[in-house]
């Protein structure tokens, strides 16, 4: 496989993004409406907001997507950096695209000083779950939720 290189993305990659974000929402068997995904990409392309993405480029295709939000913690005086996103198309995993997308990441935060990187997954992605034991550390906590919508 070429070389991977992350891009931030610009107005130019709504297609091959959402392409990703809808690969992403298959595999979590999830649907999310159409227009949450637009205001989502709104909110990447606004300077003001504390939301990022990046995508995973092969030989001019778009293989991965990373998703990433800044945050105030009471714990720490710096933000913690919620890697909230990680999608690799199916054809292209297993060729360190997922640990290339996270340690971009990683390199964001600290570019901005955040004091730590966090996720979460879901305790079906065993694949995912190797990489992560393996350029992380696993928190122990449990995460609880109530929807209101």
């Amino acid at each position: 496989m070429q070389p991977v290189e992350i891009k931030a993305i610009d107005n130019n990659d709504f297609d091959i993004w959402l392409s990703l974000w809808k690969g992403y929402q298959r595999f979590y068997e999830v649907d999310i409406p159409e227009s949450v995904s637009l205001n989502t990409w709104a909110r990447f392309l606004d300077p003001v907001e504390p939301m990022h993405a990046a995508l995973a480029m092969v030989d001019d295709q778009a293989l991965g997507l990373v998703h990433s939000i800044y945050h105030r913690s009471s714990w720490t005086t710096e933000d913690y950096c919620y890697l909230q996103d990680l999608f690799v198309a199916a054809d292209a995993r297993g060729n360190g695209i997922g640990r290339t997308l996270i340690e971009h990441v990683y390199d964001d935060a600290r570019r901005r000083g955040a004091s730590r990187v966090h996720w979460l997954t879901h305790e079906s992605n065993h694949n995912g779950m190797q990489l992560y034991d393996r350029i992380a550390v696993r928190s122990g906590f449990i995460q609880y939720r109530k929807l209101f919508a």
